[in-house]
């Protein structure tokens, strides 16, 4: 997932927090002195395990030794252990010692394939192959810090099983960043194996750690947080000719361009556009093989994004008529496939499940640390599982103090990095969430 700078932070009034501070919810604090401690403990062994998985990323579908580091931690602290899910996931279940609902942790595990360029003592110089190619591979999107993270918080929960209500369920995501090519992977296959049951999530949550947010921050966002996120691909039919004489043929070439010129009118003209932050791009067109012969044929794809699920499906059935109708027009044909090969749905925020957990954020970080953001037309992979089941995302800030977001390097960039003083405060907010919840 990337974050983008042009997203960043708006801030909550300073009234609205604090109101939170007032409520009977947030009057019993779940951070007692003595998980703080179990947290401050655990950080070490965060730290290293941090810069461990940073040393050694895998790509998506291939986070073997991830997977193993994990699945030995897990087991060594008495927790039930399941590898090779969605192939290379690792699940965790917790049970704990009172009887109460299920919630499940998420972290996301795969590197990208990215050289990196950072001078940190620990950097990867880790040679892969995707797609047929070799690459350098690198965690520049914080995934490193997310595994790390939930192993934490899974020492600091298991230490305290025999009080804790419920059961925890710990999903170590592979793909996030998406599957090989003819793979599938991430949490929609982790889903379709039967992640989210036996036993049933009640509630979920996860965390990701951005490049561009103050470290000592917690960042969130009500409702539609990341966007959905669909390929598509148009293929324009007509019949070739000589460039010279183009009343003989059917031009897919400049249909195509009145495709694409009308496409920028889905959102614009079709939907209220204060209330429907959506984007539709289209990124590649390829058609013909010599300057003066109209081709047969012209193929375009693109992706579509959209916050809101139901303006997500309408989106779809206007890219289908408009390419259809304007094809028709021009004397040629369209032929829509959306979405194509990747179908990510809306991130999505349960409104009343946020409301509930926020005060958690609070605790953990501190009213004047935690606000709310904007929502971005960047995707995630977690949306499969908040599309299940009520969930909870938020940001965890990882730029170092004192250093203007202009100079920080972005993710999925070579140069990508974050302030290792975050970590204590992810595994402490995780510790939060899922101990508001559990006990609520």
């Amino acid at each position: 997932m990337n974050l983008r700078p042009d997203t960043r932070i708006f801030l909550l009034t300073t009234i609205a927090l604090t109101c939170c501070l007032g409520n009977e919810s947030f009057a019993q604090s779940h951070l007692t002195e003595a998980i703080l401690q179990a947290v401050d403990k655990v950080q070490p062994n965060v730290l290293e395990w941090r810069r461990d998985i940073h040393q050694h990323p895998e790509l998506s579908n291939r986070e073997f030794r991830t997977a193993a580091l994990v699945a030995a931690h897990l087991e060594s602290l008495g927790i039930e252990t399941t590898a090779g899910i969605a192939h290379t996931g690792v699940v965790g279940i917790l049970r704990g010692g009172k009887p109460g609902p299920v919630v499940a942790l998420r972290a996301d595990m795969d590197g990208l394939p990215v050289v990196e360029r950072t001078d940190v003592p620990f950097k990867s110089t880790i040679m892969s192959e995707y797609n047929g190619e070799q690459v350098g591979v690198m965690h520049a999107c914080g995934h490193d810090t997310h595994v790390a993270i939930l192993m934490g918080v899974a020492e600091v929960l298991a230490g305290m099983r025999d009080e804790l209500p419920g059961a925890v369920k710990f999903i170590f995501q592979p793909a996030e960043e998406g599957a090989p090519r003819a793979e599938e992977g991430g949490a929609e296959l982790m889903v379709k194996e039967g992640v989210l049951d036996y036993p049933a999530v009640d509630a979920a949550f996860a965390l990701h750690i951005d490049a561009l947010t103050p470290v000592g921050t917690l960042t969130y966002n009500p409702g539609g947080t990341f966007a959905s996120s669909d390929d598509v691909q148009i293929i324009v039919r007509g019949r070739q000719a000589h460039g010279a004489f183009p009343w003989m043929g059917a031009d897919p070439v400049v249909a195509s361009a009145q495709i694409i010129a009308a496409l920028q009118t889905v959102i614009s003209r079709n939907h209220p556009v204060l209330e429907s932050a959506a984007v539709v791009t289209i990124g590649t067109i390829r058609g013909g093989v010599r300057h003066n012969i109209i081709p047969e044929e012209v193929t375009m794809t693109g992706t579509v994004r959209a916050l809101d699920p139901q303006l997500r499906l309408e989106i779809h059935e206007d890219i289908r008529r408009i390419a259809t109708n304007v094809a028709v027009g021009m004397g040629v044909t369209a032929e829509v496939k959306l979405p194509l090969t990747r179908a990510t749905p809306v991130t999505y925020n349960d409104p009343e499940l946020t409301e509930a957990m926020a005060p958690a954020l609070i605790e953990a970080a501190g009213a004047e640390n935690v606000s709310v953001r904007k929502p971005e037309t960047g995707g995630e992979d977690f949306a499969f599982i908040a599309e299940k089941v009520p969930s909870f995302y938020f940001i965890l800030g990882g730029k170092p103090l004192g250093v203007a977001a202009s100079e920080v390097a972005d993710h999925h960039t070579p140069d990508f990095f974050v302030d290792e003083a975050a970590l204590p405060l992810g595994v402490k907010a995780m510790v939060a969430v899922a101990l508001r919840y559990l006990n609520q």
